[in-house]
């Protein structure tokens, strides 16, 4: 019989114990499992980078540009293109929409054309009576004109820039869809003639 200071011989199974205690191919793996995250979030960082950076160029284009159009001499046109130029230079491709409401002054803006709401419901319907101050045949909620306006008008110039972005984040969906982003300013035109007042003609909604 065996004593208590006998040992069972070991019995080894080839290439079991080996394999469980190799650690080689681990910093792979691990560097695999890792990089995923880490070059998703970076590109995550440069897309958002883009957008602010995009941001802030299209902000000061469109302050430049209501400046120069606020000028007697200012071509719309070529405010616009200077826009797109200084933008492109940050979201190659780039498209802009542009906008602009004239007002005769602060006060106005977003006013609706004096009318008389016999019924008080914030409307001119039903044969109320207005006042078409801004000329052109109807009455309307917001009194502002499309366009540049005339000598010390004030304008709301609005961009909308559109563009794809540079990078796009991998593995989330719509991640390469269109960006968009929005600037506007509100500048006063310089009087450089006299300033043109509202109509009064009448007129029935």
């Amino acid at each position: 019989m065996m004593t208590s200071r006998e040992r069972m011989p070991s019995v080894e199974i080839p290439g079991v114990f080996s394999i469980a205690g190799d650690e080689q191919g681990t910093t792979v793996m691990e560097f695999g499992l890792v990089s995923v995250v880490f070059i998703t979030m970076l590109i995550g960082m440069f897309d958002i980078g883009q957008s602010a950076y995009a941001q802030a160029i299209l902000n000061g284009a469109v302050q430049e540009a209501a400046r120069t159009s606020s000028l007697e001499t200012g071509d719309t046109t070529v405010a616009d293109d200077r826009v797109l130029s200084l933008v492109n230079n940050v979201a190659p491709g780039a498209t802009i929409q542009s906008t602009r409401t004239s007002y005769f002054d602060f006060n106005d803006i977003d006013r609706p054309e004096k009318w008389n709401d016999g019924n008080f419901d914030n409307t001119c319907n039903v044969g109320e009576t207005y006042v078409d101050e801004n000329g052109n045949g109807q009455w309307d909620e917001d009194i502002g004109l499309s366009g540049n306006g005339g000598a010390g008008d004030v304008v709301i110039y609005t961009v909308t820039l559109t563009y794809d972005p540079l990078f796009p984040i991998p593995f989330w969906d719509n991640a390469d869809a269109t960006r968009s982003l929005e600037a506007v300013a509100i500048k006063k035109n310089q009087p450089f003639a006299d300033q043109t007042g509202y109509g009064s003609n009448a007129g029935v909604c």
